[in-house]
C-alpha cells in the first residue's frame, strides 16, 4: 500500500477566480510561488477550459492537430517542463506541487505517493508507477511532469475524473512508436478515469476526496501577487515560445 502516513505539512495556495483563468496563469502561479514564498511544500489544484499542453522540447506540428484545435476552440500552451503532450478540460483536475527539494526522483516519489494515498482513501486501487505516473491496474489515471528551478522543484499534472475523449483523441497526435512502447493502440486504451471506475462518485465528491486532509494550512495571495503572476503569464503567450522556431502559419495557433 502507498498510503501517505507521515504528518502532512503541505500548504494549500488559494488562487482567486480559478474558473475564469487560462491554463498559462496556473503555470505562471507555480513559478511565482517557487520564487517568492518561503521554502515549504505548496500544493494547489485548478480546472481549465479545453487545452492541449505540450512539453518544453516537443514539436508542436508532430504532437498537436492544429486545425482541429483551432476549429474546436481548444487552446494550446507550451509548458516549461519536459514530458509528453496532454489534453485537459473542465472534467479533470490539474495539480501543482512546489517544494524546496531538488532531487528529481525524490520529488516525484513524494508527490505520487501523496496523491495515490488520497485516491486509496476513496477506494481506488491506485499506485505510483514508473517515475511520474499514477495508475489503477494497468491504466494511467494521473500523469505528471517536472520543472526544476535553482532552489525549487515544481511537479504538475493531470488527475482524470473524466474527459472529453473525442477532443482528446482528435487534438493530440502521438506517434505510433510512442503508443507501441506502452503496448497500446491509442491514447484512450492507455488511460482510465475515476468516473469509469466509480460512476456513483460526483465530480465534487471526487474533488473533495482528492484534497481532504492533505493540507496543514493555507495561504491566500494578494491582488499585488496576482498581478505579478499575470505578468509572468504573458510570457507563455509569446509566439516564439509557443512555436519554438517551428515553421507554421501563425493564424492556426490560439495565442
Amino acid at each position: 500500500m502507498y498510503l501517505y502516513r507521515e504528518p502532512c505539512k503541505v500548504i494549500n495556495v488559494i488562487l482567486p477566480d480559478t474558473y475564469q483563468r487560462g491554463l498559462a496563469f496556473f503555470l505562471a502561479a507555480e513559478e511565482w510561488v517557487a520564487e517568492h514564498l518561503p521554502a515549504e511544500e505548496y500544493f494547489f489544484t485548478w480546472i481549465t477550459k479545453p487545452t492541449v499542453i505540450i512539453g518544453r522540447h516537443q514539436d508542436i506540428n508532430a504532437e498537436v492537430n492544429l486545425d482541429y484545435c483551432d476549429k474546436n476552440n481548444i487552446e494550446i500552451v507550451r509548458r516549461r517542463s519536459g514530458g509528453g503532450c496532454v489534453y485537459s478540460d473542465g472534467k479533470n483536475i490539474m495539480m501543482s506541487y512546489i517544494c524546496p527539494d531538488t532531487d528529481v526522483a525524490k520529488v516525484f516519489a513524494r508527490f505520487t505517493v501523496l496523491v495515490a494515498g488520497q485516491l486509496q482513501k476513496m477506494g481506488f486501487d491506485a499506485a505510483p508507477t514508473g517515475r511520474n505516473d499514477i495508475t489503477v491496474g494497468e491504466r494511467k489515471i494521473s500523469g505528471n511532469a517536472f520543472y526544476h528551478l535553482p532552489t525549487r522543484s515544481i511537479v504538475h499534472g493531470t488527475m482524470l475524473y473524466d474527459t472529453d475523449i473525442k477532443n482528446m483523441m482528435n487534438a493530440i497526435t502521438p506517434s505510433k512508436s510512442k503508443l507501441a512502447a506502452h503496448n497500446v493502440q491509442s491514447v484512450e486504451a492507455r488511460i482510465i478515469t475515476a468516473r469509469q471506475l466509480k460512476p456513483e462518485l460526483s465530480f465534487e465528491q471526487f474533488y473533495r476526496g482528492l484534497t481532504d486532509g492533505l493540507f496543514s494550512s493555507q495561504i491566500s495571495l494578494s491582488p499585488e501577487d496576482i498581478a505579478e503572476i499575470e505578468d509572468i503569464e504573458k510570457s507563455y503567450y509569446d509566439s516564439n515560445w509557443l512555436l519554438k522556431g517551428e515553421s507554421i502559419k501563425k493564424q492556426k495557433i490560439q495565442i
